[in-house]
């Protein structure tokens, strides 16, 4: 099965190029968690104790939210999830995460802040697989 933790570089570029001049922006996050986070690679931010996914998610959400703070976005729903109602039964999520930025360029300039990087293989031991969906707002 293949899993998707981070963006290719053309899928940024391209979402760079097709959000740059939206304005502000929700990134729809669909995590899934394994059952005991993998710290291979990653000796420095290794907890003493094992932990699972979804406590190393929350290591990585403890030193996320400050530095989103800092870049002035802000986490608008994180919650638990399961099972579609509308959509393929063979997919389920574990925790479904929105987050608005005021810009791609303020997006771009926080996943790149070396405060951020330096604790955000938290998120690579935590998660199986994932969804990172960009979307802009619209008049209804």
């Amino acid at each position: 099965m293949k899993s998707y933790i981070n963006a290719k570089p053309e899928s940024g570029k391209n979402f760079y190029l097709e959000f740059k001049d939206k304005g502000k922006i929700v990134l729809l996050n669909l995590l899934k968690f394994k059952s005991k986070a993998n710290y291979t690679n990653l000796d420095s931010l290794k907890p003493e104790k094992e932990l699972s996914g979804k406590e190393a998610y929350q290591l990585y959400m403890d030193h996320t939210l400050p530095e989103l703070k800092k870049a002035g976005s802000r986490v608008l729903f994180y919650g638990d999830s399961k099972n579609f109602l509308i959509g393929p039964e063979s997919e389920s999520w574990d925790a479904v995460l929105l987050v608005e930025h005021a810009s791609v360029a303020k997006f771009m300039e926080f996943s790149q802040n070396k405060d951020y990087l330096k604790t955000a293989g938290h998120r690579t031991a935590a998660l199986e697989d994932s969804r990172l969906l960009p979307t802009s707002e619209r008049e209804i």
